[in-house]
């Protein structure tokens, strides 16, 4: 299958994840092995845009070819289509099927988890006191969440794409609970649907400026601290699992209450989920593995 397809289906798989209140599509980058290489063209792209602001045109186009545009467009691509698609369909069956769904979605986080302890080198107690700091400070943080804003004005759609495309790169927080967060989750979404094109070019036009700006910050802690921010998206991640808890009423909500009803369903699909990430997560191990192998080989024999 052509790279370009599987970029594709990667992006599709991201913004799947982003329509999802807990799951986050920068989870989903890294689960997939693309996760720093998304940070870097998200970096170099976001230096283009700072030349483009000082009127440095030269700079700006010269900046502009240094984007890995064969990695980055197809994964966009696949983002954009999975939003337009399935926004509908997700909306319905989190307000139809909401413990099902959030057990599904409880499971692919616990497997992502398991994928991105593996991606810490140093498991020493400090990165485990990150870790757990982040995890406590995150589940706490998630539980104060706001009502829905009636009628937001379109600066209210900028913020809004500005804080909760960071989602996009950051493991273990979900852009659609950010939105929750802030009360414009069925806005956004609403916008979406509606096909409400104003609306939607604002949202994007403020995810653009976010993104930019949060990019070059966690590429160069990822360069200078990599267990220590590992540990730290870990605890993200595993805090994040209070908004996709089923009970008492699924994806989305922050009120804890113990397992009731119907547990064989949603237990089934959390060991699904979890099953999944694994079994992706080694296939694009053994792609990877195959990919440097060739290299090598082609490298010997020239």
């Amino acid at each position: 299958m052509p790279t370009s397809i599987f970029q594709f289906l990667r992006g599709f798989a991201m913004g799947t994840a982003d329509l999802v209140p807990g799951v986050s599509g920068g989870t989903i980058a890294l689960v997939l092995g693309i996760y720093r290489r998304l940070v870097l063209a998200i970096r170099t792209g976001a230096g283009a845009l700072g030349r483009l602001v000082r009127l440095d045109f030269a700079g700006f186009v010269g900046r502009l070819k240094e984007v890995d545009w064969r990695f980055l467009v197809p994964l966009l691509v696949g983002i954009a289509a999975a939003v337009v698609s399935l926004s509908h369909l997700i909306e319905h069956l989190l307000e139809t099927q909401p413990v099902p769904m959030a057990g599904l979605f409880f499971g692919l986080v616990i497997g992502s988890l398991v994928v991105a302890w593996r991606l810490i080198g140093r498991r020493d107690p400090a990165r485990l006191a990150v870790l757990v700091a982040v995890a406590a400070a995150t589940f706490w943080l998630l539980g104060l969440s706001a009502g829905t804003v009636a009628d937001p004005a379109m600066w209210a759609f900028f913020g809004a794409g500005a804080v909760a495309i960071c989602a996009m790169i950051l493991p273990g927080i979900s852009g659609s609970f950010l939105l929750l967060m802030m009360g414009m989750y069925a806005p956004v979404l609403g916008a979406v649907n509606d096909r409400r094109l104003l609306a939607v070019a604002v949202f994007l036009a403020g995810a653009v400026l976010g993104l930019a700006s949060f990019s070059t910050l966690l590429h160069m802690l990822l360069d200078r601290y990599h267990d220590t921010v590992m540990a730290a998206l870990v605890g993200l991640m595993a805090g994040s699992l209070r908004v996709l808890w089923p009970w008492p009423d699924g994806a989305g909500g922050t009120d804890l209450a113990t397992p009731d009803g119907d547990l064989l369903v949603p237990l089934l699909l959390a060991a699904v989920g979890a099953a999944v990430v694994l079994i992706v997560t080694r296939r694009e191990e053994v792609i990877a593995s195959d990919v440097e192998e060739a290299g090598e080989a082609a490298e010997s024999v020239s």
